[in-house]
């Protein structure tokens, strides 16, 4: 039997590690540069575990949803 999430140990549990994070999927998916892309706002959801990061690019702009315990993306909208 798996422990619950509430349970488990999350491994974004820093704004910084989940900023880190969204920057390089962004970096990735869109061949950006790292010192391009500036944080709009963060956002940590209690209920669900999950960070949100709002970046913004060369006039494009994103919100970046994190697993905080797998420290996975699991999806990238750009606004």
């Amino acid at each position: 039997m798996s422990p619950g999430i509430g349970l488990m140990k999350r491994r974004l549990e820093k704004e910084k590690d989940a900023i880190a994070l969204a920057i390089s999927g962004i970096v990735k998916k869109y061949n950006t540069k790292p010192e391009e892309i500036k944080t709009l706002e963060t956002k940590y959801d209690d209920d669900a575990g999950d960070w949100y990061v709002a970046l913004e690019w060369n006039e494009k702009r994103a919100i970046i949803k994190m697993d905080s315990v797998q420290a996975t993306i699991t999806e990238i909208k750009e606004i």
